[in-house]
């Protein structure tokens, strides 16, 4: 185990699994802060002891405030499968955080999805580009790949982390996985050393949950810092050939990354 950072950020948090991620923070020790456009509501679905931060991942000039001190910053946000909304609010909400963050780097635990690297797919592409700047920035960091939520039996908890991502019917069957699980992995990969730079796809089988997780992150492949991919994902995006929102990006989060190594 790795020294447990004091304060995570929640970046999603009044969401379906945020709000589980949070829930599950708290209850391992963390000081918890989370991201939020509206205090209100927030405030109605979020325990007090929630640190409410007002910030609008679309609009990076308001997320100072945020990341500002944090030791880890766990991202449940997600939109549609609209092409658009991926591009504006899951993509660019992982790519704003990134730059405000100013060459700091905290441990990172992003949620996208299964099934991202099918071919032609215009939304999935964008979230594959999120996991990407990820990776290109330097930071310590678990991708986590979830399949269907809540399609699991009741008697299906055994967690599974598999890679490659070649599970891409975009049914059930790809795999299927309870909400609070996924919050679990999130939660637990920014405190087990063999999550760092790993991507799975996390399913769930028959049979009890599993006390402890550092075996199965243990067994993954970790991925190639000389890559902008994960290990044994097949995917055919060359970067020159990426759109020009992706690039710039991609700059940035890079001349961060060296900037903070020096």
């Amino acid at each position: 185990m790795i020294d447990r950072p004091s304060t995570v950020l929640i970046v999603g948090a009044t969401g379906s699994i945020g709000r589980h991620a949070v829930a599950e923070a708290l209850r391992q020790g963390y000081a918890v802060r989370a991201l939020v456009r509206d205090q209100t509501r927030a405030a109605r679905l979020l325990p007090e002891r929630v640190d409410l931060v007002i910030g609008d991942l679309t609009r990076p000039e308001t997320l100072g405030p945020a990341v500002d001190g944090v030791d880890s910053i766990v991202f449940t946000h997600g939109s549609t499968t609209s092409e658009r909304d991926v591009r504006d609010n899951d993509y660019a909400g992982v790519a704003n955080v990134l730059k405000a963050l100013g060459g700091r780097r905290p441990r990172i635990a992003l949620m996208t999805a299964i099934g991202i690297t099918r071919p032609g797919v215009a939304y999935a592409q964008w979230k594959l580009r999120s996991e990407r700047l990820i990776r290109a920035s330097g930071h310590p960091y678990t991708i986590v790949r979830p399949g269907w939520f809540d399609y699991n039996q009741p008697d299906q908890r055994k967690v599974v982390m598999i890679q490659g991502d070649r599970r891409q019917s975009g049914s059930p069957s790809d795999g299927v996985i309870a909400r609070d699980q996924i919050a679990r992995v999130l939660i637990d990969s920014l405190d087990i050393d063999a999550a760092d730079h790993k991507t799975l796809e996390l399913v769930a089988d028959r049979g009890p949950e599993q006390d402890d997780l550092t075996a199965v992150f243990t067994s993954l492949t970790p991925d190639s810092v000389e890559s902008l991919d994960a290990a044994e994902d097949i995917v055919d995006l060359p970067v020159a050939n990426e759109p020009e929102m992706f690039r710039d990006d991609l700059a940035t989060v890079t001349a961060g990354s060296l900037k903070a190594g020096d």
